[in-house]
């Protein structure tokens, strides 16, 4: 039986629920609405879902809190897409920080929110060209880091994880497979978010500064990622697959 895409649509407005998941399903999706955080941590307990829209302006939990909560917990690794009522490039960044994988203002046209829907989707599921690890267990190595490709996070020489929002896992694995080959912005974009997303140079600017943190990466003199003037960035440490200790 093929699979069908399930939704989480979390938003405060009972209208805007009722009409995105009558949209939704209208196109073969399935959807789960909860009106706040709490709603969406209670169905979270037992379900899992292929992806979370989420709302900023709630009352309580507003969508950047449960956006980073998401991200710090066993749910890191599902999309999430943000809506908001304002337009503006600050809210933008402060959503993409917290870890969103796309980010729509309202009024929105139904059509897109399902557009960026499958976009973020195809994205996520999208294997990157070059390195490609197919088999459980095998792993990423580069300097004193491992990338877990299954679990989605990060290993350090002593085998601590750390976690990574999706954004930052896309992006990482960019670098990953196209070692030591400087890329533009305009490449990292189509990369890792697609133009679909409508993003700008800026966010992949902050992208990379969030994922040199993770690697306890110098940012005056990063040792892993190294900003090339005028053209890019480049993963300067080389790669090799490795398999993982039982």
């Amino acid at each position: 039986m093929d699979h069908i895409d399930h939704v989480l649509v979390v938003d405060d407005d009972r209208e805007i629920r009722d009409l995105v998941s009558s949209y939704l399903k209208k196109n073969g999706l399935r959807v789960t609405t909860a009106a706040d955080g709490r709603q969406m941590r209670s169905f979270l307990e037992t379900d899992r879902v292929d992806l979370i829209v989420l709302d900023v302006m709630m009352p309580g939990d507003d969508g950047l809190v449960l956006c980073r909560e998401l991200r710090a917990g066993k749910h890191k690794a599902t999309p999430v897409l943000m809506l908001t009522a304002r337009n503006d490039d600050t809210d933008r960044i402060v959503g993409l920080e917290m870890g969103a994988d796309d980010y729509l203002a309202k009024p929105f046209v139904a059509r897109e929110l399902l557009a960026r829907i499958k976009a973020v989707l195809r994205r996520t599921r999208m294997m990157p060209p070059n390195l490609q690890v197919t088999e459980a267990g095998q792993l990423l190595a580069f300097g004193d880091w491992q990338l877990d490709t299954v679990a989605r996070h990060l290993l350090d020489r002593d085998g601590t994880a750390v976690a990574l929002s999706g954004a930052e896992y896309r992006l990482l694995r960019v670098f990953l497979d196209h070692p030591q080959r400087v890329l533009n912005r305009d490449q990292l974009l189509n990369l890792t978010q697609g133009r679909e997303a409508e993003l700008f140079d800026r966010s992949i600017d902050l992208l990379v500064s969030r994922l040199r943190q993770r690697l306890r990466d110098d940012a005056r003199e990063p040792a892993y990622i190294k900003t090339v003037r005028s053209e890019g960035y480049v993963l300067a440490m080389p790669v090799e697959i490795v398999t993982a200790r039982e």
